[in-house]
């Protein structure tokens, strides 16, 4: 839930460089989600996590390509007001 309602929040901003940190809110949010089902298989809640781990690694995926193409606008519109 985190992941995605971090994102809506940054898209619903007034700036790139807000939407940035959102989404880098967000990579945390994906990181703790790892961390919490590494720690569910270790504890035996969960025998097979690698469907999920897949479906992670693709999320990270698009999230690394939305923060580079947001702070390509961002180092762009710097570029253009100096």
């Amino acid at each position: 839930m985190s992941i995605p309602s971090n994102i809506a929040e940054g898209c619903g901003r007034d700036s790139d460089k807000e939407l940035f940190h959102f989404l880098g809110i967000s990579a945390g949010s994906l990181a703790e989600l790892e961390t919490q089902l590494i720690i569910a298989k270790e504890l035996g809640f969960i025998d097979n996590i690698t469907k999920v781990e897949d479906k992670m690694k693709a999320v990270q995926k698009l999230l690394t390509g939305f923060r580079k193409y947001v702070k390509t606008n961002i180092d762009s519109k710097n570029n253009q007001n100096a």
